[in-house]
């Protein structure tokens, strides 16, 4: 199943994109994807006519104390992240659905790309404990706004995650 997530992970990546050594390695790439963050999130917020969500997406709650995160080890790291984009890229699905209008549509595909890369990604990183399994329920809030899922998806790309690879290249990067 590894070796299938890797595969199907290296198919759906955009050029540009890295292998998981090389995107913890290089300090760049994760400023390259907050940059993107950042601009999904600016574009979506100027789309104009933006539906009020009918049905309200459940986002993950992505802001967290340096301190605590610190303790953590970096398999229960990663498992909060995949969590998070699991439940991220549910919403994104889920407004999907829900915004017919051609410019949201478009950055959430893009969000979408990005976030469901990223949950890709993180599932090819191994532990001793095994596989990941889906079924994890991360502290969450509904919003109605699609630019939350913009504003979580940037928070969780400059939060979270930027911090777990800052973590791992301490171990991958000798």
């Amino acid at each position: 199943p590894g070796l299938l997530l890797l595969t199907s992970f290296l198919l759906h990546m955009e050029e540009g994109h890295a292998s998981p050594t090389r995107l913890v390695c290089d300090n760049r790439l994760i400023q390259k994807y907050i940059a993107e963050a950042k601009d999904m999130e600016k574009r979506a917020g100027q789309c104009q006519a933006l539906p009020t969500l009918s049905c309200p997406m459940v986002l993950p709650l992505v802001d967290f104390s340096l301190q605590q995160w610190k303790s953590k080890s970096n398999e229960t790291k990663q498992q909060e992240i995949l969590c998070d984009l699991a439940l991220l890229v549910g919403a994104v699905v889920g407004a999907q659905g829900q915004v017919t209008q051609e410019c949201g549509a478009r950055q959430l595909s893009q969000l979408y790309r990005h976030a469901n890369s990223f949950l890709l990604l993180l599932q090819t990183f191994s532990w001793e404990a095994g596989p990941w399994e889906p079924g994890c329920s991360p502290r969450s809030m509904e919003q109605t706004h699609v630019t939350s899922i913009f504003l979580t998806y940037r928070q969780l790309v400059q939060g979270k995650l930027r911090f777990f690879f800052h973590d791992l290249a301490k171990d991958l990067c000798k």
